[in-house]
C-alpha cells in the first residue's frame, strides 16, 4: 500500500518558532515510517519556506530548497525549486500537520492558506483557531456556553484603563499570544503601565484579568467537535511565582518554579467536571482535531477558562502528549488519529 504523503510544517515567524521546531522533532520521532512519506517544510523566523530534511535543530543549514504552499488547489500540494535553481517542480500532498504554535500559525493564518489550498490538514479551522488564539472573544463564546471565565477587559491600541478600576493583583498579557510571552501579574498601581507596554511587544490588544485563586489544571481533547476524547488530566503545582510554560533556557530539563502532575492529584469528581468543561469549550468554540483546554480548579469545585490552545506543544517535556499517554494513547496513536480525523472527519 502507497504511504500517505504528509506536510509537516514547523518553524514560523512567532515568539514561538523554536518551540514549534522541538515539536516537529518529536512528531518525526514518532511518525509511523510505514504508513507516512514525511515532507518536512520549515518556516523561517523572517516568513522563508524551505523544504529541508528534517526539523533537526540546524535544519535551516542544511540540504534545503526554496518551497511554498500552493494556494492553486488544482496543485494540492508544494511548488520545489529544482536542485538546477531553473525550474520546479510540485510535489502533491495527501494531508497537512501543520505543527506550528501562536501567530500566523494557530492563528487561523496557516488554515486558511491550507483552505486555498485544498489539502486536508490536522487541527483546527480558520473560525476556530482565530477564535481561539483571540482570549477575549473566546472569553465570550464560552461564556454564551455557561462556562465561567475571569473578569477582564480589554485596551486596543492607544486605549488606556485607570489604574484604580481594578482590583489586584491581575494578570496583563497580549489577547493574541502564546506561551506566557508578554505575561506579566500586577500587584499593584504603579506596576499596570510598565505591564501593559510589555503585553503590547508581542499584540497591540491587551488583556487583563483578573486572578483566579485556584490551582491550573490541563485537560487534552482529541477529536471533532461531537464526539470528542479526552486524555488524563493535570495539575501545575508551583513552586513560586506563576506558571511560564516554555520559558526556561532549557526546557527539557525541568521548569524552575513547576511540576507537570498527571494525573491530576484531584478529586474524581472534580476531574471529572475538568473534562466535561474542557468538552463544553471545545464544541462552543467550534475546535476539532485536538486542543488543550487549561482552566482553573477553584477550592469550592468550581472550574474557570484560563485559555485553549488549538495546536499545542508535542515536545518531550509538553503537556498535551503527556495526558494523551497517560491515558493510554501514544504520541504515534495520536498523530494516526490527527490524520484520520484530517481526512475524514473520524477517528479510525
Amino acid at each position: 500500500m502507497d504511504r500517505l504523503k504528509v506536510g509537516i510544517v514547523f518553524g514560523g515567524r512567532s515568539e514561538e518558532h523554536p518551540i514549534s521546531v522541538k515539536s516537529a522533532q518529536e512528531v518525526a520521532r514518532n511518525l509511523d515510517a510505514e504508513k507516512y512519506e514525511p515532507f518536512y517544510i520549515g518556516i523561517t523566523r523572517d516568513g522563508a519556506w524551505k523544504l529541508c530534511d528534517g526539523p533537526d535543530a540546524e535544519w535551516e543549514s542544511g540540504n534545503c530548497r526554496p518551497a511554498v504552499l500552493s494556494p492553486d488547489s488544482s496543485v494540492r500540494g508544494l511548488v520545489v525549486q529544482s536542485q538546477d535553481q531553473g525550474r520546479y517542480e510540485t510535489i502533491p500532498l495527501d494531508v497537512v500537520l501543520p505543527v506550528l504554535h501562536g501567530r500566523l500559525g494557530e492563528d487561523g493564518a496557516m488554515q486558511g492558506l491550507l483552505e486555498l489550498s485544498g489539502i486536508p490538514y490536522a487541527g483546527c479551522d480558520v473560525q476556530s483557531s482565530a477564535l481561539c488564539m483571540d482570549k477575549s472573544l473566546a472569553y465570550i463564546v464560552a461564556r454564551s456556553a455557561d462556562v465561567a471565565t475571569p473578569d477582564f477587559w480589554t485596551l486596543t491600541p492607544g486605549e488606556t484603563i485607570g489604574p484604580d478600576r481594578l482590583t489586584y493583583p491581575v494578570f496583563v498579557k497580549p489577547a493574541r499570544s502564546g506561551s506566557s510571552f508578554g505575561v506579566t501579574k500586577v500587584s499593584r498601581e504603579t506596576e499596570l503601565l510598565d505591564a501593559v507596554e510589555n503585553a503590547r511587544r508581542y499584540d497591540s490588544k491587551v488583556l487583563i484579568e483578573e486572578a483566579v485563586v485556584g490551582s491550573e489544571i490541563g485537560c487534552a481533547v482529541l477529536g471533532n467537535e461531537l464526539e470528542p476524547v479526552v486524555g488524563e488530566v493535570d495539575r501545575i503545582a508551583l513552586s513560586h511565582g506563576f506558571f511560564r510554560i516554555h520559558q526556561e533556557e532549557e526546557p527539557e530539563t525541568g521548569s524552575d518554579n513547576s511540576t507537570a502532575i498527571v494525573p491530576a492529584d484531584i478529586p474524581a469528581e472534580s476531574r471529572t467536571l475538568v473534562q466535561e468543561t474542557a468538552k463544553a469549550v471545545y464544541r462552543a468554540l467550534g475546535c476539532k482535531g485536538l486542543a488543550r483546554v487549561d482552566l482553573f480548579l477553584k477550592e469550592d469545585g468550581t472550574v474557570v477558562l484560563n485559555e485553549v490552545n488549538t495546536f499545542p506543544g508535542m515536545t518531550s517535556y509538553s503537556r498535551y502528549p503527556r495526558m494523551m499517554a497517560a491515558a493510554g494513547i501514544p504520541l504515534g496513536e495520536v498523530i494516526d488519529r490527527m490524520v484520520s480525523l484530517a481526512l475524514t472527519g473520524k477517528i479510525r
